[in-house]
């Protein structure tokens, strides 16, 4: 099965370890997203986001800067593996600079994969974190 690589940068308005704690935190993360997510953030923890639909399994926390899972969505292919997703966190002057490394997405959903990172997390961050400035 063809995989594919996905690289975003955003940048989100807030710190380091807010952005960290907001994207591992059940709670925080169901209230920016506006759906069901669980935690056990630690490695070898699971989780899941989107009523079920992303589940797996955190491989490497860093407090503030790195945060790696094991991750698949219920749209892969039978069969598929779990992909590797990375964020890298780095403060920058008004906020955090967030690098997403997504690798082994099967290619027959990249797009939608890809279109989801923007519109169901980065977007949604960015206006949980203005409104909290508020």
């Amino acid at each position: 099965m063809k995989t594919v690589k996905i690289t975003q940068t955003v940048i989100i308005p807030a710190t380091p370890e807010e952005v960290y704690k907001a994207y591992i935190d059940a709670e925080k993360q169901t209230e920016f997203t506006g759906s069901s997510a669980t935690s056990d953030p630690r490695v070898g923890g699971e989780f899941t986001a989107w009523d079920g639909y992303i589940t797996g399994k955190y491989t490497e926390l860093e407090l503030g800067k790195k945060i790696v899972q094991e991750w698949i969505s219920s749209d892969f292919p039978e069969g598929a593996s779990p992909s590797k997703l990375a964020i890298i966190l780095k403060e920058i002057r008004g906020g955090t600079e967030l690098i997403m490394i997504h690798e082994g997405v099967p290619e027959e959903v990249v797009e939608d994969i890809s279109q989801g990172w923007k519109d169901y997390y980065w977007e949604p961050m960015k206006k949980y974190f203005k409104s909290q400035k508020n």
